[in-house]
């Protein structure tokens, strides 16, 4: 490997980065040991109409979002993780608590919740959410598999995307990361509307999806500001990121 590409300081921030990913890898397990089976099958607890509407949900939840997160950031401080998640996870039982409907309900208010955590990480790395760009890295985050999938550590297709806003505003990355997160909503949805242990599943599932969306965005922006710190391009530090995963 060359030189460049073996320095010190880039070997521990590779290292670093991968303990946060193998991390969110791991947090949606006790979620599927309370809820029982696997995460393929959750989605077919789910009756057929919700399953049709998921995608458009999930994109109206991800503009009241982007929405909501943008005009609170000047009113309400960026919090620590551990309140995201209490937050969270507070909102999670709620909406577990009264089946599918309220479910549905809480689905927007929890994707915001998750965005102010994911714009907050962001700016803790020394990239600025109010910009464009950086609103649309957030966004990117979303694309990620979701706590319930099964991963060996090799999804990291999201990592190497390049957001860009050429021809395209922050909504159009909405609407290509949307039948992404739809599918790790869908999973959410059904683990809170199993009977009886509703609220618990809801709190479970968004402590997991909180846990697992902050660790990833520790993950994006931290090789974001490794790629400007030794000027290095993305998809070269996804491939050090990668097989860093595999040796842990």
């Amino acid at each position: 490997m060359a030189t460049e590409l073996s320095t010190p300081d880039l070997d521990r921030d590779i290292s670093e980065i991968a303990k946060r990913y193998r991390k969110a890898s791991g947090v949606g397990i006790q979620v599927l040991n309370l809820v029982g089976g696997q995460a393929e099958n959750l989605m077919e607890r789910l009756p057929d109409p919700v399953k049709e509407r998921l995608e458009d949900a999930t994109t109206k939840a991800l503009n009241f979002a982007l929405n909501a997160a943008s005009r609170s950031r000047g009113v309400v401080p960026d919090q620590k993780s551990w309140l995201n998640t209490a937050a969270a996870t507070a909102m999670g039982a709620a909406g577990g608590a009264g089946g599918l409907p309220t479910a549905l309900a809480e689905l927007p208010v929890t994707t915001t919740v998750l965005l102010r955590a994911i714009q907050g990480i962001a700016a803790e790395y020394g990239f600025d959410p109010n910009q464009p760009e950086i609103q649309a890295e957030c966004i990117q985050v979303f694309a990620a598999a979701g706590p319930l999938a099964a991963d060996d550590g090799a999804d990291m297709g999201f990592l190497s995307a390049r957001v860009t806003l050429s021809g395209t505003t922050v909504h159009g990355i909405i609407a290509r990361v949307a039948p992404r997160l739809s599918a790790a909503l869908g999973q959410k949805l059904a683990a809170q509307t199993v009977p009886i242990i509703g609220a618990v599943a809801g709190a479970a599932t968004n402590y997991a999806y909180t846990s697992y969306y902050q660790e990833m965005a520790h993950v994006h922006f931290g090789l974001m500001r490794a790629g400007k710190a030794h000027k290095l391009p993305r998809d070269t530090l996804v491939l050090r990121l990668a097989d860093a995963v595999k040796s842990l």
